[in-house]
């Protein structure tokens, strides 16, 4: 059963908890808008400044660089320094940022500035990782990450409307800036809200190095299995809009309609996994069976519904396309609590930054891998089924390359000084 505190009632951490998990999902939420405008703007942006296609592409791989670089790097500065302001200083700079894009000219400067974007970004998953293994135990973590992962997909379902259409009527240069200064408004908010003291866990210090995390065969299963999920988010992403209008003829309109539509069933699907992984946890079965489970669920799912939306006709691809939004959002549901749970408290954050620093080498090779078959065969099928492979053997990652749910490194011997987690059915 699961073991909480008997000071506190069960449900007693995430009512405490609240506050700060809604500013966590709101700062996600503006992370994946600020992350995804560059992309809105790219048609206007190429003509206005004069640039080619080339440098395009530059502009809009510049920030995977730094965000996946500096994930090898912030994993140590969430664990060794107070996590709350790591967060706090990451979502300054990815503000000022976003809005700095809108003053500058000229290619080096927007590349400057895309690269900033990505170093101040990179704090966001390993900040949160840190800080709901800190605060919350594992019985409230499926729907406090999946609740996190809905803001992360409401962020392009939100853009792509809002910020198209504000785009279209004054230009993208005031929406960076204006989207840039009003989400300054989060730090006063975050500076009130965000939680405080060591929560369920003791505060020792992590001697736990990234070596001693690389050697986990339960690490990597979980970085192949963040891999896979991650292919299929970016797709989505990066390429469905132009999936809708070319490949389905979908006018400017439409596609917008379609795509948020699209991200909302992700969102939804994602939400209501979590909540439900949740509650079978709370009534004493194993989490290891739960979120593998879920995991199985979602990435099987998501492969079936690839096939037969690389095969299906005019008539009948909507149905199919928003099945792999329902697996989609299924499949990310969990994918950071594999890790606050792997790793414990104290070194959630240098787990969760590896384990996403690899899995977002997905973004460059989903996108590469997918405008080369496009290019070639003027189809997306090919693309789409690269991509329920890479899931089936994501599933299977998750399921037999990571062992059994608990913490397995660093393990403080007073159980006080862990995060509780259910013992296993």
């Amino acid at each position: 059963m699961p073991v909480t505190r008997p000071d506190r009632p069960p449900d007693s951490h995430l009512r405490v908890f609240a506050p700060a998990l809604v500013l966590l999902v709101v700062a996600i939420f503006i992370n994946y808008i600020d992350r995804g405008n560059l992309s809105i703007a790219a048609s206007t942006l190429k003509d206005e400044l004069h640039i080619s296609a080339k440098q395009l592409g530059e502009l809009l791989a510049a920030f995977f660089y730094t965000y996946t670089a500096m994930q090898f790097v912030v994993g140590w500065l969430v664990d060794r320094f107070d996590v709350n302001r790591v967060f706090a200083a990451g979502f300054l700079l990815w503000s000022v940022a976003t809005a700095g894009t809108g003053f500058v000219h000229g290619f080096v400067l927007l590349l400057i500035m895309r690269m900033i974007l990505g170093v101040g970004e990179s704090v966001a998953f390993p900040s949160c990782s840190k800080i709901l293994a800190r605060h919350l135990p594992e019985h409230h973590r499926g729907f406090a990450n999946a609740f996190i992962s809905f803001g992360l997909k409401s962020g392009p379902a939100v853009g792509t409307l809002g910020a198209g259409l504000l785009m279209a009527k004054y230009g993208w240069r005031p929406v960076f800036i204006g989207i840039g200064l009003v989400a300054l408004l989060w730090l006063p908010a975050w500076a009130k809200w965000m939680p405080r003291g060591p929560g369920i866990s003791r505060p020792v210090t992590a001697r736990t190095g990234y070596r001693d995390i690389l050697t986990q065969r339960s690490f990597w299963g979980g970085s192949a299995g963040h891999f896979a999920s991650n292919y299929l988010l970016y797709l989505s992403v990066t390429w469905l809009p132009y999936y809708l209008q070319r490949e389905r003829h979908l006018s400017l309109s439409a596609m917008s309609k379609v795509a948020s539509l699209y991200f909302a069933v992700d969102a939804l699907s994602c939400l209501t996994t979590g909540a439900v992984a949740d509650f079978f946890i709370r009534r004493g079965h194993s989490p290891t069976l739960v979120r593998k489970t879920a995991m199985a669920l979602g990435h099987t799912s998501a492969a079936i519904a690839l096939v037969g939306l690389a095969f299906a006709g005019q008539d009948h691809y909507l149905g199919w396309l928003f099945a792999v939004g329902a697996a989609c959002g299924i499949s990310g549901a969990g994918v950071f609590a594999f890790a606050q749970t792997l790793a414990g408290p104290e070194t959630a954050g240098r787990w969760a930054a590896l384990q996403n620093g690899f899995a977002n080498f997905a973004g460059v090779l989903c996108a590469t891998l997918t405008g080369f078959i496009v290019d070639k065969t003027a189809h997306f099928s090919g693309a789409f089924e690269i991509t329920a492979a890479i899931m089936l053997l994501g599933g299977f990652a998750w399921i037999f390359g990571v062992g059994r749910l608990e913490q397995k490194i660093s393990a403080p011997k007073s159980p006080a000084a862990i995060a509780p987690v259910a013992a296993e059915a």
